[in-house]
């Protein structure tokens, strides 16, 4: 008589995949967050700081928490940054650690919209997680949309689209590329990469 398999181990709650989103400025990865926002309430799409002024309409805490730089530098110090970049040149971007992993270890779908730079840190400190590059159907489509934002002037416009083409030619970078030429469809294609079904009310 053989003795009985031994019983299998009770299931447990495994961490949730983390899915950073990026892509070059003014393509779209706010308006493509807000939408899987409100199709998905409990996705938690990660808060970042920075050290830019709040543009009008702008939130703190909902859009951006807006930080001192030396509120930022002791952040840094203290390692309470998941990854963190200058962007353009000029303002500080980063992710906090903490809200992050106490969200994955929920089991809770999480969202990063980050950078390019950001990107790359987080596939050095998770490399677990899914990178999902968003492109626009064109570079001229690109600029189109940067000049209709009306949120820069012709410097700062200037750098954004040098900034740009630099961040297209990384796309290989990443697992997944989505093209957003319809808000609707690029949302719908990276919920299918993250697994997730629209909510019904």
């Amino acid at each position: 008589m053989t003795d009985p398999a031994p019983a299998s181990p009770p299931p447990t709650t495994a961490p949730a995949r983390l899915t950073v989103l990026s892509g070059p400025t003014a393509v779209g990865k706010g308006t493509v967050s807000a939408e899987m926002r409100r199709r998905r309430p409990d996705l938690w799409i990660s808060v970042s700081c920075t050290t830019r002024p709040r543009r009008p309409g702008e939130v703190e805490g909902v859009h951006y928490h807006f930080v001192t730089p030396e509120r930022f530098d002791e952040l840094v110090a203290t390692g309470q940054m998941l990854e963190w970049a200058v962007v353009h040149g000029v303002h500080r971007y980063g992710t906090p650690r903490e809200p992050v992993e106490r969200q994955l270890a929920a089991g809770r779908p999480v969202l990063l919209e980050l950078d390019l730079q950001g990107a790359r840190q987080v596939r050095v400190a998770m490399p677990e997680a899914q990178f999902v590059f968003l492109t626009p159907p064109s570079f001229e489509e690109l600029v189109h949309r940067l000049v209709g934002r009306g949120t820069e002037g012709p410097e700062e416009r200037e750098r954004r689209l040098a900034t740009a083409r630099q961040e297209l030619d990384a796309v290989t970078e990443f697992d997944h590329v989505v093209v957003n030429d319809d808000v609707t469809r690029a949302t719908g294609e990276l919920m299918r990469l993250m697994g997730l079904q629209e909510q019904v009310a």
